[in-house]
């Protein structure tokens, strides 16, 4: 047994009651030691199928959960792929793997289907590991773990610290993944993220235990395995930043023009949209309106270091959204499915606006008693939307189910349908 797993078997944890010691760290006797090299060494990257072939097979062959990260190039990169896969089980150690060279790992994810896959913060990795064939069928999410389990800090170096008394180098956490050959220091700093996940795992699982929270634990992490992938976002130009100041539709025209542009030469270079044509940029020219060419180069995102072809195509955008017909043009906002924003109730709908402020207390008064988040408790868009279209007749059974109606967990439900149900017969009286 390491030392870390002599820690993790620790039933005290370095963390007793779900929260760090006053100061958030360890104590003084107990100070962190720096977590510097993985116990067998780096591991040589695998980017060949006979490679890949063995590192299936010993995965296969190990025990008990393995740890799964995966890192991507974001700010750096189109869109969010994988381009290293780290894992590692009892019996088969550290893998790192070359998604690029090695782009199809279902073989691997079926060697490992029925296994628990350790992750942390899963539904960051779980879009890039689907698109290379990875799909666990159980899970173990240590962030949201150290979520329920009241931790004030859930990152992953904070956990580790705050658990099991190592301090993880976390310098590379930014970098452009996407580099080859990938930096030694990165590699180290990769198969140390695995390195003591299924510790943590094994700690976290006691201290939810502990807590009374276990089985609500493995309900939220059943929903997350079982979860259909994401739709795709309608309308994403819409979310582009500083588009509170864009009114005008012939505005929201060019806004989307330019974005689709920006997006299509994105994809095309394989670059970040962000590297192609600031958000900033889109929303200015949008706001101004630019005339030609040379009206668009003195707005702030176009200046000199800008060639006359950008310009030109940028140009071109802008004409094309001021060209369309008023039937063509976007309208103002999106069709909002659910309720409105809450800054409207008290004027929509006073008696709602008081059933969801009653609510919104009672839901934070339980986080506060059970140590936890609000928004993991219950989400609050499921709030919203009991309180604005509350049951017909309000009590434990109408509220259960619109709860459940909502995706709620059946945790969930049993904890905050007393409080809505509170909540809602208050204001219905």
């Amino acid at each position: 047994m390491t030392d870390a797993h002599e820690t993790a078997a620790d039933s005290s944890l370095r963390t007793t009651g779900g929260a760090p010691p006053d100061d958030g760290k360890t104590s003084a006797t107990e100070a962190p030691i720096p977590l510097l090299e993985p116990r067998e060494g780096i591991p040589p990257v695998i980017a060949d199928e006979t490679a890949l072939a063995r590192v299936i097979a010993a995965f296969a062959a190990g025990t008990g959960p393995v740890a799964v990260d995966a890192e991507r190039a974001s700010g750096y990169r189109y869109g969010q792929r994988a381009y290293l896969v780290q894992l590692r089980r009892e019996g088969a150690g550290t893998a790192l793997i070359d998604p690029v060279a090695c782009p199809d790992l279902s073989a691997l994810g079926e060697a490992l289907s029925g296994v628990e896959w350790v992750l942390h913060a899963a539904t960051q990795d779980l879009p890039c590991l689907r698109e290379i064939g990875m799909v666990p069928t159980r899970l173990f999410d240590t962030e949201l773990a150290g979520r329920l389990a009241g931790f004030p800090r859930v990152g992953l170096g904070a956990m580790v610290e705050g658990v099991l008394g190592y301090v993880l180098e976390k310098g590379h956490s930014a970098v452009d993944w996407s580099t080859r050959p990938l930096p030694e220091p990165w590699l180290r700093y990769a198969a140390l993220d695995v390195e003591l996940l299924v510790d943590l795992r094994d700690a976290l699982e006691k201290e939810l235990d502990r807590q009374g929270k276990l089985d609500w634990a493995r309900q939220e992490f059943d929903a997350i395995a079982s979860a259909p992938p994401p739709e795709p976002r309608k309308d994403p130009w819409r979310r582009t930043s500083g588009m509170h100041k864009v009114r005008r539709r012939r505005q929201l025209a060019v806004v989307r023009e330019l974005w689709q542009t920006r997006d299509r030469i994105a994809q095309r270079r394989d670059v970040s949209p962000g590297k192609v044509l600031g958000d900033a940029a889109i929303v200015e020219a949008a706001l101004a309106l630019p005339a030609n060419v040379h009206a668009l180069a003195a707005l702030n995102g176009y200046g000199h270091r800008m060639g006359k072809r950008q310009l030109e195509q940028w140009q071109a955008a802008v004409d094309r959204a001021k060209g369309l017909s008023e039937a063509q043009l976007p309208q103002p906002g999106q069709p909002v499915a659910g309720p409105p924003p809450p800054r409207s109730w008290a004027d929509k709908d006073p008696v709602a606006a008081a059933r969801l402020s009653a609510a919104r207390a009672g839901v934070s008064a339980l986080a506060e008693e059970l140590n936890m988040p609000q928004e993991n408790l219950i989400t609050p868009d499921t709030v919203r939307r009991v309180c604005w279209e509350p049951p017909a007749v309000v009590d434990a059974e109408s509220v259960a189910a619109a709860l459940a109606g909502h995706g709620a967990r059946q945790w969930q439900v049993e904890q905050v349908t007393p409080v809505l149900v509170e909540a809602l017969s208050a204001k219905e009286a």
